[in-house]
């Protein structure tokens, strides 16, 4: 093309650098949190130390060139997409312990514990009092990456039951299902 100005690549590359530094340094603060939150505290100083390094590298790129509304949005749409990033990854990696507490809609709920214990669930079933009289509740602690799994049975067995899923802190003792290959 005649005319057009040539690519300064050190400017794209900075803008790149600025963008990728921020998406790294909010996702790791955002697994920091989490791994805080769940009583990690060695591994969340350590992600700490890192992400502030590389929150101040960009943020010393960005203060040098505060007259350039260019690197500030970069920097904007950098921390923005390291939010959804950090959410993202954290919810791969699957840290910490769920709680499932399941009241089905069926009148007997031992079918349903019977199924999720077959599958190597510990299943906790308590009677509670609802509107429509006496119902079973189920608990069931797992890890969070078998969320899928324990709500794939329930979902068989009982489509309309009532289902609430809380973060657990900490467990001790009880019934999880065995690691394949262990």
């Amino acid at each position: 093309m005649k005319g057009a100005a040539p690519v300064d690549w050190e400017i794209v590359f900075g803008y790149l650098f600025i963008f990728g530094s921020r998406v790294f340094d909010v996702s790791l603060g955002t697994v920091r949190t989490l791994m805080l939150v769940r009583g990690r505290r060695v591994v969340a100083a350590l992600l700490g130390f890192v992400e502030v390094l590389i929150y101040i590298i960009a943020l010393r790129l960005v203060v040098n060139s505060l007259s350039n509304p260019i690197a500030l949005v970069v920097y904007a749409m950098g921390f923005s997409t390291g939010n959804f990033m950090g959410g993202f990854v954290e919810e791969k990696l699957a840290f910490g312990q769920l709680t499932v507490q399941v009241i089905p809609h069926a009148a007997d709920g031992e079918r349903l514990a019977e199924s999720l214990r077959d599958k190597g669930y510990g299943v906790t079933v308590l009677t509670g009092e609802g509107r429509e009289g006496q119902r079973h509740i189920l608990l069931i602690s797992i890890p969070r990456r078998a969320l899928a799994a324990v709500m794939a049975v329930i979902d068989a067995q009982d489509a309309e039951a009532f289902v609430t899923v809380l973060d657990t802190k900490r467990t001790r003792g009880g019934v999880f299902p065995m690691r394949k290959g262990k």
